[in-house]
Parts: structure tokens; sequence; C-alpha cells
């Protein structure tokens, strides 16, 4: 019974990488399936390849025509420091100011610690550091 269910969970899982069929979600399934089957054996593997595989859509990549504009973009003409660090996957604090990018609703931008940083607007979510 135990090993029925374990097929039917990968193959659910093959089903659903192959539906988003983006290279961060498949290595984010890989990722998570791996560090699951170390720590919790099948069912851990089956639970980390579905949490790796919504990390890995969570982070994708914007197009390149976004982080051409936000990199030319003209600065704020204040400065704005924060104590955290600036980190991929995490939201920027509520102070921040973001900008839209034109003709792309699915990415803001700001300016924070002399560092440009690629959000997405509806979570505030940071997607990409631009050094």
């Amino acid at each position: 019974m135990f090993k029925r269910q374990v097929i039917l969970v990968g193959a659910t899982l093959m089903v659903a990488g192959s539906v988003f069929a983006q290279e961060s979600t498949v290595n984010g399934a890989a990722g998570g399936a791996v560090t699951g089957a170390i720590v919790g054996g099948p069912v851990g593997a089956a639970v980390g390849g579905v949490a790796g595989a919504i990390v890995g859509t969570a982070i994708d990549p914007p197009p390149q025509r976004v982080v051409t504009y936000v990199r030319e973009a003209p600065a704020p003409t204040e400065r704005v420091v924060v104590e955290e660090r600036v980190v991929v996957g995490e939201p920027l604090p509520q102070t921040i100011v973001v900008q839209q990018v034109p003709d792309n609703p699915n990415y803001g931008y700001a300016v924070v610690n002399d560092r440009r940083v690629i959000i997405e607007p509806s979570s505030r979510r940071v997607v990409q550091v631009i050094d």
C-alpha cells in the first residue's frame, strides 16, 4: 500500500513539473526531493519535491529587457539605506518606495543601499539584485 502512495505522489510531481516546464521549478523540485529524502525518506522526498517546486517558481529571473531597464533607469535623488540585508526571495520593508517597470506590471524596482533591486510588486519580494 505504501509503495503505491509513493509512486502516485511521484507521478503527480512529474506531471506538475512538466506543466510548469520552467528550469528553476525543475531544479527546485529536484533539490527539494533530494533534501526531503535525506531527512524523511520517500515521504520526505515527495514533500520536499513539492516545496522545492513552489520555491523554484517563486524566484524565476525577470526577462532581460526588465534587467536592462532597471540597470539604466535614473536613480532616485533620495538615497535609501536599510539595516536589513536585501535578499532574493525576501520582501522589501514597507518604507521603501517601489517604482513600476513600464510596460511590465509584473516587476518593480528600487535602489536600496546603493544596489538596484528587481521586485514582484504584489508581494514586494526581491526577484533579483543587480550588482
